[in-house]
């Protein structure tokens, strides 16, 4: 090649690497100069990787957030920060893993520690919250920094769904908050147990008829522990179906309200899910009433909710923000995380003074569309002592051995992402290295933990 060639080569080269480390820089420095984006996060409870249409479902009817895909971008490489609702949400609000926390944060809140809607507000955002809490005693105005609080379990009208009032009350705020920046937090109740759906939304799917060859290998056994405690399959799908039929329904009204508002271009809307599919029947409470109709959906994964499996971590996420976001787009090599969520909206909101320290990266310019690996492994375990942790290192997905008994587990993911072989005895070196990153990090969470009473939720 020559020398000319070459230089030009490498100037290309060092410009590209210019433009990725300024990503970051480029959109806080956008939020800054401009009105900074209007943020509007929804949230759904116990939704399966694969229970929407967009992401796989043989028979969910999501056209509103399948549409919302279309016009953003869908990740199918994105992680919660906990496997129950308390610390998936923990994670999220601070930056920090809930593990750090050496106090569950459902009973005793984050203390001293700063949330994103904390931080917001200083920027100068309207704040609201509207739904499902559970991550603190304290639920009134002015919590984390959050203007509007309303805490709304079902709704009065059962017909409509459980979330319509929730939802009601979300867009309300977002009417009311339309000429200043705002960040809302819509955390619906759909599809945590129990699902018990209204009869006119279950008949949108009298249609349905299970054809267990159209399911992953992953969900035969919740098929068959709901035949095993007298469960109709085609009549408890249609329940399962009809509660994400009515979440559908409440993102298309908050979508409509933001472009009946003239906000749809300078607004961020988020969609997702705070951890994997309940199962059928708990170790603890057995069956239950409706436990037959838990038939949420992990697509290939293996294992759901209260599992580090990745039937249990790995979760739909849909960001839609027309102009700055590509439409379509569907991202499957980025590894993110709900960690990141702080970090990112703090960039892109223009918050310059983040708290320290902090798990998450900022991780706008892979939302922008950067290709890139992320800069800090994912590791997960439970608040308890002594509890198994796990962590996702690029393509590797590592399981320490349970109470420190049997053998630990190393996956694959780019071709076993179901996690059905264990290689840790093929790849002594690679479990070696992942062992030594997670047991330094295990060293430096709390020794005890303290829960007022032990919650399932």
């Amino acid at each position: 090649m020559p020398n000319g060639s070459r230089i030009g080569s490498k100037i290309l080269l060092l410009a590209s690497a210019v433009l990725l480390s300024v990503a970051p820089s480029f959109a806080r420095a956008q939020a800054t100069d401009q009105r900074p984006p209007n943020i509007v996060f929804m949230f759904a409870d116990d939704l399966g990787y694969g229970d929407l249409g967009c992401y796989g479902h043989p028979y969910a009817r999501t056209p509103v957030i399948d549409q919302l895909a279309k016009e953003g971008t869908r990740f199918t490489q994105f992680y919660v920060t906990g496997v129950t609702c308390n610390p998936s949400r923990t994670g999220l609000m601070t930056g920090l893993f809930p593990a750090r926390f050496p106090k569950y944060a459902a009973d005793f809140g984050f203390g001293d520690r700063v949330t994103i809607t904390e931080l917001l507000k200083k920027r100068g955002y309207k704040t609201g919250h509207f739904g499902k809490w559970h991550i603190g005693p304290v639920d009134s105005d002015g919590t984390y920094g959050i203007d509007e609080v309303q805490t709304i379990g079902k709704s009065r009208d059962r017909s409509a769904g459980r979330d319509d009032d929730l939802y009601s009350a979300a867009i309300d705020f977002i009417r009311d908050n339309k000429d200043a920046p705002f960040y809302v937090n819509v955390w619906g109740h759909a599809t945590h147990f129990p699902v018990n759906t209204a009869q006119g939304l279950v008949a949108e799917f009298n249609d349905i008829s299970v054809d267990r060859k159209d399911f992953s290998s992953t969900m035969q056994h919740k098929f068959d522990e709901c035949l095993n405690i007298g469960g109709d399959l085609d009549e408890s799908i249609r329940q399962y179906l009809g509660d994400v039929y009515q979440l559908d329904l409440n993102v298309g009204r908050v979508v409509k309200a933001l472009d009946e508002l003239g906000l749809r271009e300078n607004t961020i809307v988020v969609f997702s899910s705070d951890h994997g599919p309940a199962p059928v029947v708990t170790g603890k409470k057995g069956t239950r009433q409706f436990s037959n109709n838990m038939l949420g959906y992990a697509g290939e994964f293996r294992g759901g909710k209260h599992e580090q499996y990745e039937g249990g971590t790995r979760v739909p996420f849909i960001i839609r923000w027309p102009g700055k976001v590509q439409a379509g787009r569907v991202d499957t090599t980025s590894v993110c995380s709900l960690i990141d969520w702080l970090p990112t909206l703090c960039s892109l909101a223009g918050v310059d003074e983040l708290p320290n320290p902090i798990d998450g990266e900022d991780i706008s310019d892979i939302w922008f569309g950067t290709d890139r690996e992320r800069l800090k492994p994912l590791f997960s375990k439970t608040s308890s002592t002594g509890s198994t942790p796990a962590m996702r290192d690029g393509k590797w997905k590592l399981h320490l051995p349970r109470k420190q008994r049997g053998e630990p587990e190393l996956y694959n993911l780019s071709i076993d992402p179901s996690e059905s072989n264990n290689i840790a005895a093929q790849h002594l070196d690679v479990v070696k290295s992942l062992s030594k990153k997670i047991k330094t990090w295990a060293a430096s969470l709390p020794i005890d933990y303290a829960k007022t009473k032990v919650r399932s939720r």
